[in-house]
């Protein structure tokens, strides 16, 4: 049993404690970048095999001019590629090592390309922090514990009790308010990005106002609380929030 706790203990000292760029913020990381970015490539690349891109030769421009625009205010030397891809759904991503898909399914919310440049720069923001990475940590140490905790409660009788609530606590309290805390941080840097690269950071608020309308209550009851998102509401209150500091990076830009 001692062996177990060594090896855990072993897991926090060897894991690379690393701060996110642009907000300071201090992160537990388990994976070497080389190899997030390596499997992100692997990644898209398979993706992209089986994905329909657009022939839509103006918006296909227009994305790649974005992402180039707000990759060279990044500080991230990656390998950067930007695809549009036919899909109704109103998403958008970045794979570790800046491979970026904007499905053709969300242009109709950002209308234009400050709007298209919001919802670049906030997924470039996930790559560079690494928030994949991070995530994939915290479920490491959670399986480690719920590993340790069960040879541990081996003999209780009530250990499949203990442990359901060890893992749903677990997921409350640390998984899922680290995901809107991931969230929340792709907005604040997204929208410094943005401001950097040349973009009006107020066209944020407008796009995620218009998200608010479009979505009018689509997370079907699901509390702030237990979401992995924070609410479009919160999003735009924080925006405002941090909007003097974007908007002093935009005048440099301009």
């Amino acid at each position: 049993m001692k062996i177990q706790y060594y090896l855990l203990a072993f897991v926090f000292v060897a894991a690379g404690c690393t701060t996110v760029p642009m907000t300071g913020r201090y992160q537990l990381l388990l994976s070497d970048e080389a190899q997030e970015i390596a499997a992100g490539a692997t990644s898209y690349g398979q993706y992209l095999s089986e994905a329909k891109i657009s022939t839509d030769k103006t918006n296909t421009a227009l994305v790649k001019k974005v992402g180039q625009k707000i990759a060279a205010v990044s500080d991230c030397d990656y390998d950067w590629e930007f695809n549009l891809l036919e899909s109704n759904e109103a998403n958008a991503w970045c794979l570790s090592g800046g491979k970026v898909a904007v499905y053709t399914g969300i242009l109709p919310y950002t209308q234009n390309e400050a709007g298209l440049a919001t919802v670049m720069a906030h997924e470039i923001a996930h790559a560079i922090a690494r928030h994949g990475a991070e995530r994939s940590a915290q479920n490491t140490l959670l399986e480690y514990g719920l590993a340790i905790g069960g040879a541990t409660l081996s003999n209780n009788p009530n250990r499949e009790l203990i442990l359901l609530g060890v893992n749903v606590a677990g997921n409350v309290g640390v998984i899922l308010p680290y995901s809107r805390k991931h969230e929340s941080e792709a907005d604040y840097m997204g929208l410094l990005l943005m401001a950097k690269a040349g973009y009006d950071p107020n066209e944020a608020i407008k796009f995620w106002q218009r998200m608010v309308f479009a979505s009018s209550g689509s997370q079907g009851g699901l509390s702030d609380f237990l979401s992995t998102h924070p609410s479009d509401e919160k999003r735009i209150k924080d925006l405002q929030e941090h909007m003097p500091e974007a908007l002093e990076y935009y005048k440099k830009a301009k």
